[in-house]
Parts: C-alpha cells; sequence; structure tokens
C-alpha cells in the first residue's frame, strides 16, 4: 500500500504522475516510482525515500509517453528498497499495487517452478507474474487480469499497463479504494481524491471485484463475472487550494488550529436548541428503534478509538445503557456475545481502515444495525453503512490525527443527545448539552492563544528519555490519545494510566528521569486527583501539569493553565493542549512531523 496514480491522455504522463503522488506524500510512505508506456515497451523508474528524490533520479530519464502508472510504497512484505518499490514488471505486465496478496507463497513457488524469476521480497511481484503467467494463455488482458484474481486470497487495488497494449491501463479493486475520473480526451486514476484535484470535479469510484478498462477517450467497467457493471459517481471536493499549508509551518500545525473550524462544520445544520437535540439526517433508525437500543459498541483503531473511550465517558450518564469501546483489529476475529438490540458505531477518518472494514462486515452478518462515522465522502465505510455521521472536518494531511479526532468526538456526542432524546433525556438537559458543544469552538482558540507557552514546556520534556501521562475519569482517555501524539511525532517511549492506577504497578516507573504530564481537570474526582498527583511528587518526578482549575505547584513544576470549560468540552480542550506539547516536542527533536516514520494515513492493510 499506500497511494496509486494513473493518467492516460494527451499529455506527457510523467509530470501528472508525480504531481498526483506529491499530493498523496501525507498518506506516509517509504519509496516511490513511477512507469511510462515509451514506444514498444514500458519504461520503470523507481526509488527509495521521498518523492523529491524520485524527481531527482527523473532528471536524467526519458520519460516522455501519455500513459502511466505511479505509486508510493508503504512496506508490508520486504524492506524499503528499490527492488521492492512498485511499479513491478513480469514479463509484459506492470502494475502498482495496494493491499496484501495473502497466498502469494503457493503461487510464486508454482510459478518459480515454471521458470519465472523474482527480483523482490514483494506479494506484488508475484501478483505480477501471475497476470502474466494468465495472459499468455488468453489474449484479452481484461480476462487474463479476472482469471488471476480469482486465485488471490487479500485485498487489492491496481493499476497494470501491458507492454503490447500502449493505448490501455487496466485497474482493478477489492478492500483498497481506486477513483475514476474522465476529463476531456484523459481519463485519471487514483487511489485518493486528492490526487484528482484540478483534473476533474466527478469521479467514478470502484466496486469491489470490478475491473476497469480505461483508455483517453473513455473507460468501462465490469465485474469479475464479466458482466458491464453502472458506474457510482463522486463529487470531487477536494481542492488545490484545500491541501496547502496556508501559511503554517507543517499541516499537522494548521490542522490543530482548523479545529475550531473543523468543529464547527462538524456541528453545522446539526442542532436543533427548540426540541433540545441533534438533527443528523443519516442515522436512517426510527425512534422506535432507537428506544429499543439496550447497548451500544464504539469500534475504532488508534486515534479513533480513544475518540470512542472519551466519548463513552460522556455519554453513558446521558444515554443510560452500557457502551463498550472496541479496538477493530481485535474485535474482528473475537466471539462477541451479542444479544441482538446492539446498536454500534465505526470511526474512522479515512473510511478506508481494513480492519475498521472487517468489523462493519462482521457486525452486519450478526444483524447488528451499523453506522459510521467517516470524514471522507464515498469512502468505503461511508458505502458499507446503514447509516452514518460524516464529520466535514476537511482534509487532514498530516499523517498523527488532530482535528478529526476532536470532530469524530462532537459526531459522537451528538450521536448521543439524539438517542438519548429519544429515550429519558428531557427537553432543558437536552438544550444546555448543546449549548456546551455549540461553546466549544471559542474555548478551543483560547488555548491555540497559550501555544508559546506550551512550546516551552515541550522543549524541555523533549529532553527527557521516558515519558507518561497521567488522567482520572474523561481525562483518562485524553492522556491516552495523547500520549499516542507523542509516540507517533517524537519516538520517546511513553505511557498512559489511570492517575489511581499508579499505586497498582506504574508507581514503579517514577523517578527524576522520568516526565509526567498530569491532567488535572475541575469535576466530581478533582481531590482525588489532587491525592494522586502528590504519589508522583513523592517520587521526584518531573512534572508537567495541564489544569483547569487552581493548584499549588513547587517552583520546580510546569503548570498550564487551561480555559475552564463544560463537562462536555473538557476532554477536547485539554487534547487540544497536548496536541500542541506533542508538535512543539517534534519540532525540538527535528522530527518529521507530518511523516513520522512506519506510519501511513491510511491503513488498507490488516
Amino acid at each position: 500500500m499506500c497511494g496509486i496514480i494513473g493518467y492516460i491522455g494527451t499529455k506527457r504522463a510523467r509530470d501528472i504522475l508525480l504531481t498526483g503522488l506529491k499530493r498523496m506524500e501525507y498518506r506516509g510512505y517509504d519509496s516511490a516510482g513511477i512507469a511510462t508506456i515509451e514506444e514498444d515497451k514500458v519504461v520503470s523508474t523507481r526509488s527509495v525515500g521521498n518523492v523529491s528524490g524520485l524527481v531527482e533520479i527523473l532528471k536524467s530519464k526519458t520519460h516522455k509517453g501519455m500513459a502511466g502508472i505511479g505509486h508510493t510504497r508503504w512496506a508490508t512484505h520486504g524492506a524499503p528498497s528499490e527492488a521492492n518499490a512498485h511499479p513491478h514488471t513480469s514479463g509484459k505486465v506492470t502494475l502498482v499495487h495496494n493491499g496484501i496478496f495473502e497466498n502469494y507463497q503457493e503461487y510464486k513457488t508454482a510459478l518459480e517452478q515454471a521458470g519465472r524469476k523474482f527480483h523482490s521480497q514483494t506479494d506484488s511481484e508475484v501478483l505480477a507474474a501471475l497476470i502474466d503467467f494468465e495472459y499468455e494463455n488468453e489474449i484479452n488482458p481484461r480476462i487474463a487480469i479476472t482469471n488471476a484474481l480469482k486465485k488471490v486470497r487479500g485485498t487489492f487495488g491496481l493499476a497494470i499497463l501491458f507492454e503490447d497494449q500502449p493505448d490501455m491501463i487496466a485497474v482493478a479493486r477489492r478492500s483498497s479504494p481506486l477513483l475514476i475520473a474522465k476529463n476531456g480526451s484523459a481519463v485519471f486514476i487514483a487511489s485518493d481524491q486528492y490526487a484528482l484535484a484540478g483534473h476533474a470535479s466527478n469521479a467514478t469510484v470502484l466496486q469491489d471485484d470490478e475491473i476497469a478498462i480505461c483508455r483517453a477517450d473513455n473507460f468501462e467497467v465490469f465485474s469479475m463475472n464479466d458482466y458491464p457493471v453502472g458506474k457510482e459517481i463522486l463529487k470531487i471536493t477536494a481542492s488545490e487550494e484545500s491541501i496547502g499549508k496556508d501559511g503554517y509551518e507543517h499541516f499537522m500545525q494548521k490542522e490543530i488550529f482548523e479545529q475550531p473550524q473543523s468543529i464547527q462544520r462538524t456541528l453545522s445544520g446539526r442542532i436543533n436548541k427548540p426540541l433540545g437535540t441533534s438533527q443528523l439526517g443519516g442515522i436512517n433508525l426510527t425512534p422506535k428503534q432507537l428506544r429499543g437500543v439496550k447497548s451500544m459498541i464504539f469500534v475504532g483503531c488508534g486515534t479513533a478509538y480513544y475518540a470512542g473511550l472519551l466519548a463513552k465517558y460522556l455519554l453513558e450518564p446521558i444515554v443510560k445503557i452500557p457502551i463498550s469501546v472496541e479496538v477493530a483489529s481485535e474485535f474482528r476475529y473475537r466471539s462477541v456475545a451479542l444479544n441482538g438490540n446492539e446498536l454500534s458505531v465505526v470511526i474512522s477518518q479515512s473510511g478506508e481502515t481494513a480492519d475498521t472494514i472487517a468489523c462493519v462486515e462482521e457486525l452486519q452478518l450478526k444483524g447488528i444495525p451499523v453506522l459510521g462515522v467517516v470524514n471522507v465522502v464515498g469512502s468505503s465505510i461511508a458505502r458499507l453503512v446503514d447509516g452514518g455521521i460524516y464529520l466535514h472536518a476537511g482534509p487532514e494531511i498530516s499523517v498523527a490525527s488532530t482535528k478529526a479526532f476532536s470532530s469524530q468526538v462532537t459526531a459522537l456526542l451528538l450521536l448521543g443527545i439524539y438517542l438519548a432524546r429519544q429515550r429519558d433525556l428531557n427537553l432543558g438537559d437536552g438544550q444546555e448539552l448543546l449549548e456546551q458543544l455549540e461553546a466549544l469552538p471559542k474555548i478551543i482558540e483560547e488555548v491555540l492563544k497559550i501555544e508559546k507557552e506550551i512550546k516551552v514546556a515541550a522543549r524541555k520534556f523533549a529532553k527527557l528519555p521516558h515519558l507518561m501521562a497521567l488522567g482520572r475519569d474523561l481525562l483518562y482517555p485524553v492522556s491516552l490519545e495523547i500520549v499516542l501524539k507523542i509516540k507517533e511525532l517524537t519516538y520517546i517511549p511513553a505511557s498512559a494510566y489511570p492517575a489511581g492506577e499508579m499505586k497498582h504497578g506504574p508507581n514503579a516507573l517514577l523517578s527524576p528521569e522520568m516526565g509526567v504530564i498530569y491532567l488535572h481537570g475541575e469535576g466530581p474526582l478533582s481531590e482525588k486527583s489532587v491525592s494522586n498527583l502528590a504519589e508522583v511528587r513523592a517520587r521526584k518526578a518531573q512534572l508537567l501539569i495541564f489544569t483547569d482549575t487552581e493548584i499549588d505547584a513547587s517552583k520546580d513544576e510546569i503548570v498550564i493553565k487551561l480555559p475552564k470549560s463544560s463537562h462536555f468540552a473538557q476532554g477536547i480542550i485539554f487534547t487540544v493542549a497536548g496536541q500542541l506539547l506533542a508538535y512543539h516536542m517534534a519540532i525540538a527533536l527535528d522530527r518529521n512531523v507530518d511523516k513520522p516514520r512506519n506510519l501511513a494515513k491510511s491503513v488498507t492493510v490488516e
């Protein structure tokens, strides 16, 4: 995996491919390459590292063709290397591949016995060889691709060139997104709509087990059962302007500062103050069905999981039913006891997270209604679920999620109010909760004003070898999210715990070399939080305290005062402060903030 771009038309393909690859750099990758059809052969150029390195190599290469494919790779099979980078060629077939060919070893062995040689450690090269093997016995390239893909166990997004078919690019998809857009006498292919910005206003969404044959003047889509299929059209909302830094040093900084606006977009048109409820037109469940819900399941990975956990703390008291929060990669394989009256909610920024998609399918198989909370319109999860809420947070380019997290929590709170008003929540309480949500953007603006103060603290804590974050009640899931950001961006080993758990083991970690980020909020457990803070002080750990209330501190401790907020807003307010801390720690350590090592924005493989 990570990013696919393709072009066939009347212009030089190379420049279009490189622009597309640059626009998908935010997804995270470790190598890149392109291939173009040059007269009677396919020419490939690949490199390890950034697209800029590929651009430099291409200065001495000839790529004049008007049909080509490109790829940014995030390593799965085989370490980052030029040999393992895409595109891969075998015989007359050259391809780029997102996904996993799970049973590739079986076919690699058989193809080697048939005389095929392999030059990489990848499953993708085996797929190229398998398609080429089928093509030797089948003159129709689409049928050859179909025959090969029917043998594949796993996922794929493919763009394929055939050396003897210079006027064609073939594409295929299973559980890995692909879009096709036509504009005049050119067809564009991409795994991400941002790569299509400026080229087309609409795109066709390829569905699972579909193959498309693309030529400069048109494209046709077929099922693997060999019949033509209709086209689902997606409006491309990304623009060239929307994926710029707008004067900020990094995309992450821009996205942190965009949160007042992104939350406002999530709330826009969804608040019905007179009725004390939220307006969610995409839920697709009747009031009677909602009143019959006895429990809820939130499912997500990474930041999305922590968004669900924070929402659980906030929503259980108002919906008055149990809410479980599940890690998607675990939940998909567990034998879960279900009673048939659950409501499940899957959370994913991209809408393409492979583990979360598998959970959608598993829950639907068991007859459980599934709602989606996603940011990308037309994504796989958005199309699979029974209903849901779009975040409308806008493009999130930095790999480390910030504004998507706050919008996910906001969307889940809207859903909770909607569900609670169908049940026991009275009008006045519903109106008060909505007012708390409406106040969020302005309070976040107040947090952003203390960036310089947080930056000073970040420089000190970036020097420490180990870190810990602690919080009680809803600030515990916030501590988990802050620590995730620190690990992603700084590579410093860090952990998070409920502050009340310190005496049950984590106290052993405390020493003057340990930095502790302590989240102390005003609330029902404030006094207990002060007691837990005393335990940390007794072990001489270095303290950075985020607090929205008054607290006594020594001169050796860093205290950062956050604005007072409502119970509904408190978790997001503390999280924004933690995002700024992680960001400035990464800057102090000279890390690649927007593209941390070993990470991808959209994880489309298991």
